[in-house]
C-alpha cells in the first residue's frame, strides 16, 4: 500500500507541465506514461496542429490561466523582500559588531563599566536590577493615589460648580421679577411667572419683557433693546402695526428677555415659556465674556511662575542624568526610573492643593456676602471689589432713599407747602378755574403713576403708586389736593412721550371727555375758545433748565394767564436755585393747547412725536414749580466716610441740577470743603498745569496731606474737556457730576480706567446700564430696573452699607489666598524638589518617596489650607489704600523669598537633619550615603538599609507635617 502511493505521488509529480526553462536544464520526463486524448472523427481538422504542437514546448503564458501566472509572479516577488531584509539584517548586525569595544578596553574599564568586582562579582541587588524587575509597589501606589486625586478634585469640582449654580439660582429667585397686568379692569402687580398668553402688559423703561406681546398701545419713542436676542446694538422701535411678515423683525412684537430701554405702551402677552423666541433660542441668552478679573490674572500669573519652575527643574534633572549620572553610575537610575523622578519633580512644584482651597475660599467668601444680602453673579467678582479704587455712585435710589415726597410747591408769586396749598384749594373751592385747581390738574394729567387698587382704603402716605419715584411724589402731591380719578376722567391720554435722561421731561397730549375738564384746567377765557371736539391739550413735566426757556406764559394768583416776563423769569429761577441748593429737585408743570388747525398729524402716525416735540418747544404757560425731597440714606455718610478711609475715592454721578447734586452730595459727605471752597471747570486748565498751578489748585500740596480737593462739574461742561483737563480731574478727591447723560456717565468711567483705576459704579436706572456694563465691576441695588440688575456684577439687596462688606470680603479673599499659597509653597512645593534634587545630584537615596507627596499636598496640607479661607480679616483691612493690580501681585519675590529662602529653608534642613541623624543612629552612616549612588556597606544587608530609609523617609514626613 505505501510502494503503491508513493508511486502514485510520482507520477502524479511527471504530470505537472513543462516549462521551457525546465527543457532547457535537460529535465526528462520519461518516466510515466504520458497524458492522451482520443479523437472523434469529427476533429479531423484539428488533427495535424494537435500532432506539431506535441513536438513543441508548451508556454506557460499561453496554457496557464490568469490566476495561476499572478500567483507564480507574488511567489517571486515575495522571495525577492525576504532576501532584501535578509540583507539588511546582516548589514544591521554587521554596524553593530563594528561598535563593539570590549576587546579594546583594558581588564579594570571592564570591571568598571560593568559594576562589577574582580573579588566579589556581581551582588545580588545588581543581578536583580540586571534581570530586570517588575513595577515596584511604591510606583503602583503612587500611580492609584495621582489617580485618586485626580477623580477627588474632579469630584470637588463638579460638586462646586453645582453648588454654584444652586447658589446662582436662588440669586434669580430673590431678584425682583414683577410686572404690572391689567387684570379685572385694575392695574394689578404679579410675579413673572404667573404671566399667562391673553394678560394685558404695562410696559414701560426699563422693563424686561417676561413674555412674547403684540403690542397693542405704543408710545411714539418706545424701543426695545433686542441685542441679547439678535447681536444688534441699535435700539429696535415698537409700533402698534406690523412692519414686516418676519415675526423676529416686525416692531410690532416686544419679545421675552428684551428690556425698554424708553417710552412706554401696553401688549397683548401672546406667548410664555419656551413657546417664546427666547425660550426657542436661549443658547443666545448668554452674556459674552467681558475679560478676565484680577482675580483670574492673579492666579495666572502664579501659575506661569510654578510651571516655569517646575520646567527648569526637570530640564536640569534631564541635563544631569543624561551628561554625568547616565554615564558615571548607569545603575543609579534607569529610564523608568528617571521619569518616575520627572514625574515626581512635578508633583513637588505643583500645589495640588490649591484648586481646592481656592475653590473653598471663594464659595466660604460669597456664602458670607449671601448673608450680607450681597449677592455676586459669579465669584469671579469677589475679590474685583477689593481692588477698586474709585466707585461712581448714582444720587436717586441709591445714596438716596428714593422715596420722594412734595416739600414745596410754587405757583403764581406765592411759594406754598402741600398743607397750605390744600388749604388754598379748600378756600378757593367755588372759585373755578383758580391757580391750585390748574396747578393740581396738571400735576394730574401729565403723570406716569398710577395708583395701586389694592391699597385704595390706606392713608394718601401709605398708598403704593406704581411708577418712578418722582410720578409718585407728584401724583400723591395732586391727589392731596383732589382726586387724579376725577381729573383723568374727565381728560382723555391720546399720546404720551416718556421721560428720558436726554430730554428731562415728559409730555402727554389729552383730549377733552367731560366739559367740565375745562374748569379745572386751564383760565375762563382759554377754556371758552377751546373746542372740545378737536382740539387737545399738551401738558408737560420736566427741569426747569430745559423747559423755562420755552414758556412765553404764567399762570398767576388769579388764575389768570398773564405774559413771562424778564422779572417773573428772574423770580422762578431764584426759587429754582434756592430749593436746588437744600438738596431738593425741582420740577415745572407747563400746558399748552393745540388747536385743531395746527394738528397735521394723526396721533397714532410716527409723525405725531415729531410734531408734538415741535408744539413743546415754544408758546408754554407755566403752571407752577415744585419741589421734590430725597433724603439720603441714614448708613451713606458713615459707609463714605469708611470708603475714604480705606483710600477709595467715591464720586456722585447723576442727572439732577449741579446745585441739588453738590447739596446732597454734602449730606452724604461726599463733598467734605464749604461751597466756597469747591472748584468748577474753570479750576480746570485747558493747558497742561504747572507745579505751582497743581499747588494753589489743591492737587498736589507737599507740606499737607490732609488737604482735599473737591469739584462739581455738570454734563455740558464734560463735553468740552480736552485732555488735560482730564488729567486734571481725575486728580481731585471730591468729585460730582451733574445733569450726567448715559453717555456721559460711559465717558466718565472710561477716563479713569485709562488712567490706571480700578472703577465701580453703582446705579439702579435705565441710563446706568451701559456705564454697568463698561466698569470693572456694576453694583446695582435690588430695588433698581431690571436692565440695571441685568447689566451689573453684584446686587446689594439690602442697603448700600453692604458695600462696605463687600470691599472688606473682596480684600479678604486676597489676604487669605495670599496666605494659603504662602502655606503651600514651603512644605508643598520646596521640601519636597530638594530630596529628589539630592538624589539626582549628591546620589542620596529620595528621602521622601512620591507617594508621600502627594498625601501632603493633597490631605494634610490641604486640609489645613481650606481652613485659612475662615481667616477673620486683619485689623487695617479697612485701613489701607487699595492694591495695585500691576505692582501688588498675589505671588511676587517677597512671598517666594518667605516661602522658599526663610520657611521652606528651615522646614527642609530640619527634615533632613531628623531623617538623616536617625538614620546615623540606625547604624546607616550620611558618609556612606553621600555620593553612594546606592553602596551598600558590605557589614550592612540591602534589606536593612531599605528598611531604615523607609523609616527615615516617615520620619521627614512627619517633621514637614508638624512644621
Amino acid at each position: 500500500m505505501v510502494a503503491f502511493g508513493e508511486n502514485n505521488n510520482e507520477i502524479d509529480y511527471k504530470r505537472r507541465i513543462r516549462y521551457a526553462e525546465d527543457e532547457e536544464a535537460g529535465e526528462a520526463y520519461a518516466d510515466g506514461p504520458r497524458l492522451s486524448r482520443q479523437l472523434s472523427t469529427a476533429s479531423n481538422m484539428s488533427i495535424r496542429s494537435a500532432r506539431s504542437v506535441r513536438s513543441r514546448t508548451i508556454d506557460p503564458a499561453l496554457a496557464l490561466p490568469v490566476q495561476y501566472r499572478t500567483l507564480s509572479h507574488n511567489l517571486e516577488e515575495s522571495k525577492e523582500r525576504e532576501l532584501a531584509e535578509a540583507r539588511k539584517v546582516k548589514d544591521s548586525a554587521t554596524s553593530e559588531l563594528a561598535d563593539l569595544d570590549w576587546h579594546k578596553i583594558t581588564v579594570n574599564e571592564v570591571y568598571e563599566r560593568l559594576s562589577s568586582s574582580p573579588t566579589q562579582g556581581l551582588s545580588l541587588e545588581q543581578v536583580k536590577r540586571k534581570l530586570g524587575q517588575p513595577p515596584e509597589s511604591s510606583n503602583l501606589a503612587l500611580a492609584i493615589v495621582l489617580a485618586v486625586v485626580f477623580f477627588v478634585q474632579a469630584s470637588f469640582n463638579a460638586w462646586q460648580d453645582w453648588s454654584s449654580s444652586r447658589v446662582m439660582a436662588s440669586i434669580t429667585t430673590m431678584l425682583p421679577d414683577n410686572c404690572m397686568l391689567l387684570r379685572d379692569g385694575q392695574p394689578t402687580e404679579v410675579l413673572a411667572p404667573e404671566v399667562v398668553p391673553g394678560d394685558v402688559l404695562y410696559v414701560k423703561a426699563g422693563n424686561k419683557l417676561p413674555a412674547d406681546v403684540r403690542l397693542v398701545e405704543s408710545s411714539s419713542d418706545l424701543k426695545f433693546d433686542r441685542s441679547i436676542l439678535t447681536g444688534e446694538s441699535m435700539p429696535t422701535a415698537g409700533s402698534v402695526d406690523s412692519t414686516d411678515d418676519n415675526y423676529l423683525e416686525t416692531h410690532c412684537i416686544g419679545m421675552q428677555g428684551t428690556h425698554c430701554i424708553s417710552g412706554s405702551g401696553m401688549g397683548v402677552v401672546v406667548a410664555t415659556g419656551d413657546r417664546t423666541v427666547f425660550g426657542r433660542i436661549a443658547k443666545l441668552t448668554n452674556r459674552p465674556s467681558t475679560g478676565s478679573t484680577t482675580l483670574q490674572k492673579e492666579i495666572f500669573h502664579f501659575v506661569t511662575i510654578v510651571v516655569s519652575l517646575m520646567l527648569s527643574m526637570i530640564l536640569l534633572v534631564i541635563i544631569l542624568w543624561a551628561s554625568y549620572l547616565h554615564k558615571k553610575h548607569p545603575d543609579w537610575i534607569s529610564v523608568p526610573q528617571l521619569i518616575v523622578s520627572l514625574v515626581t519633580v512635578a508633583i513637588a512644584f505643583v500645589p495640588e492643593g490649591l484648586p481646592i482651597a481656592l475653590t473653598a475660599s471663594l464659595t466660604i467668601t460669597a456664602n458670607i456676602m449671601k448673608q450680607n444680602n450681597i449677592l455676586c453673579k459669579s465669584l469671579k467678582t469677589v475679590e474685583t471689589l477689593g481692588v477698586v479704587s474709585v466707585i461712581c455712585s448714582d444720587k436717586t435710589g441709591t445714596l438716596t432713599k428714593n422715596q420722594m415726597s412734595a416739600s414745596d410747591c410754587c405757583v403764581g408769586n406765592k411759594k406754598l407747602t402741600p398743607v397750605t396749598a390744600r388749604d388754598e384749594m379748600i378756600r378757593n373751592q367755588d372759585t373755578p378755574n383758580n391757580m391750585i385747581s390748574q396747578f393740581r390738574a396738571v400735576a394730574g394729567i401729565c403723570n406716569a403713576g398710577e395708583f395701586d387698587v389694592t391699597t385704595t382704603n390706606l392713608p394718601l402716605q401709605d398708598r403704593k403708586i406704581n411708577g418712578d419715584a418722582t410720578d409718585q411724589a407728584v401724583l400723591r402731591f395732586s391727589e392731596g389736593l383732589g382726586p387724579v380719578s376725577d381729573v383723568r376722567r374727565m381728560w382723555r391720554k391720546r399720546f404720551d412721550l416718556a421721560f428720558n435722561s436726554k430730554n428731562k421731561f415728559m409730555v402727554r397730549v389729552s383730549s377733552l371727555v367731560e366739559p367740565e375738564g375745562l374748569a379745572i384746567a386751564m383760565p375762563v377765557q382759554e377754556a371758552s375758545q377751546f373746542d372740545a371736539e378737536n382740539d387737545m391739550l399738551l401738558t408737560i413735566k420736566g427741569g426747569p433748565d430745559v423747559l423755562i426757556g420755552r414758556c412765553t406764559a404764567f399762570v398767576s394768583d388769579d388764575g389768570s394767564t398773564k405774559d413771562f416776563n424778564d422779572g417773573v423769569r428772574l423770580a422762578v429761577e431764584q426759587i429754582k436755585d434756592g430749593w436746588s441748593s437744600q438738596g431738593k429737585r425741582v420740577i415745572l408743570l407747563a400746558r399748552k393747547i393745540l388747536p385743531a388747525s395746527v394738528i397735521k398729524s394723526e396721533v397714532t402716525s410716527n409723525d405725531f412725536e415729531r410734531e408734538t416735540l415741535e408744539h413743546a418747544r415754544t408758546g408754554l404757560t407755566l403752571v407752577g414749580l415744585i419741589g421734590i425731597v430725597d433724603p439720603p440714606r441714614e448708613e451713606v455718610p458713615d459707609v463714605v466716610r469708611i470708603l475714604r478711609r480705606a483710600g477709595i475715592r467715591i464720586f456722585m454721578v447723576t442727572g439732577d441740577f449741579a446745585l441739588t447734586a453738590a447739596a446732597i452730595a454734602s449730606e452724604c459727605g461726599i463733598i467734605t470743603n464749604p461751597p466756597n471752597l469747591v472748584h468748577d471747570i474753570l479750576a480746570l486748565s485747558r493747558d497742561k498745569p504747572k507745579a505751582s498751578e497743581k499747588t494753589e489748585a489743591g492737587l498736589e500740596t507737599p507740606t499737607s496731606e490732609t488737604t482735599i480737593s473737591s469739584i462739581v462739574l455738570s454734563g455740558p461742561e464734560l463735553i468740552t474737556l480736552n485732555e488735560n483737563q482730564w488729567e486734571q480731574l481725575c486728580q481731585y478727591d471730591e468729585v460730582v457730576f451733574a445733569r450726567t447723560t448715559p453717555e456721559q456717565k460711559l465717558r466718565i468711567v472710561k477716563e479713569y480706567q485709562s488712567r490706571e483705576n480700578l472703577v465701580a459704579m453703582t446705579g439702579d436706572g435705565v441710563n446706568d446700564a451701559p456705564s454697568l456694563k463698561q466698569a470693572d465691576i456694576g453694583i446695582a441695588p435690588g430695588s433698581g430696573s431690571d436692565i440695571a440688575i441685568e447689566a451689573a456684577d453684584m446686587v446689594l439687596l439690602d442697603s448700600f452699607s453692604a458695600i462696605v462688606e463687600a470691599v472688606l470680603y473682596g480684600r479678604v479673599v486676597f489676604d487669605n489666598l495670599k496666605k494659603t499659597i504662602c502655606y503651600l509653597l514651603p512644605a508643598g512645593t520646596f521640601s519636597e524638589f530638594w530630596p529628589i534634587m539630592t538624589n539626582v545630584i549628591f546620589g542620596l537615596p529620595q528621602i521622601l518617596s512620591s507617594f508621600l507627596m502627594i498625601i501632603i499636598c493633597c490631605f494634610t496640607d490641604c486640609a489645613a489650607a481650606t481652613t485659612l479661607a475662615y481667616e477673620k480679616p486683619e485689623a487695617d483691612v479697612m485701613l489701607r489704600p487699595p492694591r495695585n493690580p500691576k505692582k501688588d501681585k498675589l505671588v511676587d519675590w517677597k512671598l517666594l523669598l518667605q516661602a522658599y529662602g526663610f520657611v521652606g529653608l528651615s522646614e527642609t534642613l530640619c527634615s533632613f537633619a531628623m531623617s538623616y541623624w536617625y538614620a546615623q543612629r540606625r547604624g546607616v552612616t550620611f558618609g556612606t550615603l553621600w555620593f553612594g549612588y546606592g553602596y551598600v556597606p558590605p557589614n550592612l544587608t540591602q534589606g536593612y538599609v531599605t528598611s531604615v530609609l523607609n523609616e527615615a523617609s516617615s520620619i521627614y514626613f512627619v517633621n514637614l507635617v508638624v512644621m
